[in-house]
């Protein structure tokens, strides 16, 4: 069995996590470490999981783990990995931004399989991709794999209240979120850049913009993002460029219809539609972002890097919500 670790336990992705990882055929939990809630059943926190387990949460680590999941905010995921050594066979998928951008100074591989399976089989450390990033960057891999991202990408995504964590602010309680509506960050959020790292691996030639507005939803999960590019072929062809892409991919599905949320909602999944207008093409992509743009792909990346079928234990819903 894989002896698996949280660190940072409390909060939405974590719960993802130890739904998945209870359940998981080759994974035992070790523990779950919060500095926030040390002692208290983890049930007690995330609610659903009333005699499903009894681990409680630890304010100390299990050093020789073969696994750990971090599941920090932004930024805190260096100082914890330079306070805390583990052993020289654990392996490492951080949850957060801290990795995501190619540096010389660490050695994580970023984890989106559909673009890095093979180095992520071989990796001991991953950077998980953020929500947006993953549903953004699938829709548009295709094209940039075949040099054909020439002319700025506009994309427009609506994500789920989860998206902002458990932290209350003035955009997430409820009076706020309900029945409204809002854009944020438009053409500056933080996950352009690894976006951008993406599509210029695979189109080394790429300069253009990608044009980015992301809205606020009041529902609790999923994203919905649509985006389009000026392309000069047939929808047909354009179709064949993206289920020859994705004829591997465990999650990753190109679809005829309408998509909405509720296709992909408590899955790993992430559905793709195209269509052309003229000389653009746009492809709608839908995901959860706890799953496939958060716990679900960290699952999927851990499976790989173990020599698991990446779909283990990835068939179940998830959580409550």
């Amino acid at each position: 069995m894989i002896e698996a670790g949280i660190i940072g336990g409390a909060g939405y992705t974590a719960g993802e996590l130890i739904r998945i990882l209870l359940r998981h055929p080759e994974v035992n939990l070790n523990f779950v470490y919060s500095t926030s809630q040390p002692g208290k059943s983890v049930s007690s926190i995330h609610q659903d999981l009333v005699g499903e387990t009894d681990l409680t949460f630890f304010n100390q680590v299990n050093k020789e783990a073969d696994v750990v999941f971090l599941c920090l905010g932004h930024g805190n995921s260096k100082k914890f990995l330079s306070d805390n050594q583990f052993s020289k066979k654990t392996k490492i998928v951080d949850l957060s931004s801290d990795f995501r951008m190619k540096s010389e100074e660490h050695s994580f591989v970023y984890g989106l399989p559909e673009m890095n399976k093979e180095e992520i089989k071989g990796a001991n450390f991953i950077a998980n991709p953020g929500c947006f990033a993953t549903a953004i960057t699938l829709a548009i891999l295709p094209l940039a794999d075949n040099g054909l991202i020439k002319e700025d990408v506009h994309v427009n995504a609506v994500t789920g209240a989860t998206g902002a964590g458990t932290s209350l602010s003035e955009t997430t309680h409820f009076t706020w979120r309900d029945n409204n509506f809002s854009a944020y960050k438009s053409f500056e959020h933080q996950h352009l850049q690894e976006i951008g790292q993406c599509v210029k691996q695979l189109q080394k030639d790429h300069k253009v913009n990608i044009n980015f507005i992301p809205n606020r939803g009041n529902f609790s999960r999923g994203i919905h993002a649509t985006a389009y590019t000026k392309f000069s072929g047939e929808l047909e062809e354009a179709k064949g460029l993206y289920q020859e892409f994705y004829k591997d991919a465990a999650f990753t599905f190109v679809t005829e219809g309408d998509l909405h949320l509720k296709q992909v909602v408590n899955t790993n999944k992430c559905l793709l539609r195209l269509q052309k207008f003229g000389d653009k093409l746009l492809v709608t992509s839908v995901i959860d972002n706890l799953l496939k743009g958060a716990s679900g792909q960290a699952v999927q990346n851990m499976n790989l890097m173990f020599g698991l079928d990446e779909k283990t234990g990835l068939g179940l819903k998830g959580s409550y919500f």
